[in-house]
């Protein structure tokens, strides 16, 4: 009897220290969400200064104030939770994000506006899928996501309203 009951308590012991491990390994999932989301707040960026520069309308000037505003804040938040999962931050934007950029800035007039306002739309709309994605973990990245969302969301409204008035569709 005594030897189960050393027995069970050792194995207790056991899984309670590997159950310990695992929680402080960070989910590789996590990881690549968090270096995908800073990628994603540098393009913001870059793509809000260049609306501030090329676009015609003050909404498109508006919006793109607020992203580079919105998007540094959330670049601050993501880099520390990027060092909570032991993960080095990019220093950029991905090269599918520099490619959208690009095109953009050989767009002016009325064509910048409407291509801005769509890429937003798009751009937005993927970002919240995986952000709703990451929300439903339970560790540092799921809590930035899910503080997160909401201002993704606001984008997403917004820049909606901004294609629909650069091409008058939705």
């Amino acid at each position: 009897m005594k030897r189960t009951l050393i027995l069970a308590i050792g194995l207790a012991g056991a899984l309670a220290a590997t159950a310990a491990m695992a929680q402080s390994k960070p989910d590789k999932e996590s990881q690549s969400f968090i270096k995908t989301a800073i990628q994603a707040n540098y393009a913001e960026i870059d793509v809000g200064k260049l609306a501030q520069e090329k676009g015609t309308t003050q909404a498109v000037k508006d919006y793109g104030k607020m992203l580079v505003e919105d998007h540094t804040a959330n670049n601050e938040k993501a880099k520390a939770v990027a060092q909570k999962l032991d993960v080095s931050p990019p220093s950029g934007a991905s090269t599918m994000e520099k490619a959208t950029y690009l095109k953009l800035k050989v767009l002016s007039g009325k064509s910048f506006d409407s291509a801005f306002a769509k890429a937003m739309v798009s751009d937005h709309q993927a970002d919240i899928k995986e952000f709703q994605k990451q929300a439903g973990k339970s560790d540092a990245a799921a809590s930035y996501a899910k503080d997160t969302l909401p201002a993704l969301q606001k984008h997403l409204s917004e820049a909606q309203s901004l294609q629909q008035q650069t091409t008058g569709s939705k």
